[in-house]
């Protein structure tokens, strides 16, 4: 298995990345926040990795850290939950809101997914509840709201501000307060009124 690839960022869209490793383009799909904490384009990046093999395709998922990584490969153990459902879901909510969500039984949003049914969003919450428990997950249910900064940023790349964008936004933020405040407060600075 190809636990991580460090290389040069060739390109980025909104759910993959290519990654020039030694002459070699790597075509890594991300989530969205993955894909907007990855550093422009030329620069050197370490992405953790899941090499996902079918009968027909070899395709690798990346992460932005070991945490998002150990959610996919719990996810994609569910019957009914694939690869890119999974990394919808990762794109949908932060790891410690899904973790979240399935600790509290929440099939609202966890149905909320594209790709996830009612049935699914039940079967993901029956299967991960007891196991979302484990030590390298169990942190991040106990995080939840604590890094406000982190989801502000998710939220202004899923309206589709540049890393360049967001993060002269949020300079100079100091407490804004809940994440709530700290987006109107980016919002305010990309909307030119400072």
């Amino acid at each position: 298995m190809i636990a991580f690839v460090t290389g040069t960022v060739v390109a980025k869209t909104a759910d993959r990345c290519i990654v020039d490793i030694g002459g070699v383009g790597l075509s890594i799909a991300m989530s969205t926040a993955s894909i907007a904490a990855l550093p422009a384009d030329g620069d050197e990046v370490t992405i953790h990795t899941h090499l996902h093999v079918r009968e027909d395709e070899l395709s690798l998922f990346g992460f932005e850290s070991l945490e998002e990584k150990a959610l996919f490969e719990r996810l994609i153990t569910v019957s009914g939950v694939g690869p890119r459902v999974a990394l919808a879901a990762l794109s949908a909510y932060r790891p410690e809101m899904l973790v979240r969500a399935v600790a509290e039984e929440d099939v609202a949003l966890v149905s909320s997914v594209p790709g996830i049914g009612k049935k699914t969003a039940q079967r993901i919450i029956l299967e991960l509840k007891d196991r979302l428990g484990a030590p390298d997950l169990g942190e991040t249910a106990r995080r939840v709201g604590a890094d406000t900064l982190t989801e502000t940023r998710e939220a202004l790349a899923s309206m589709g501000f540049t890393p360049a964008e967001i993060a002269a936004a949020l300079k100079d933020a100091g407490d804004a307060g809940d994440a709530n405040a700290l987006l109107k407060h980016a919002l305010k600075r990309l909307g030119g009124a400072s």
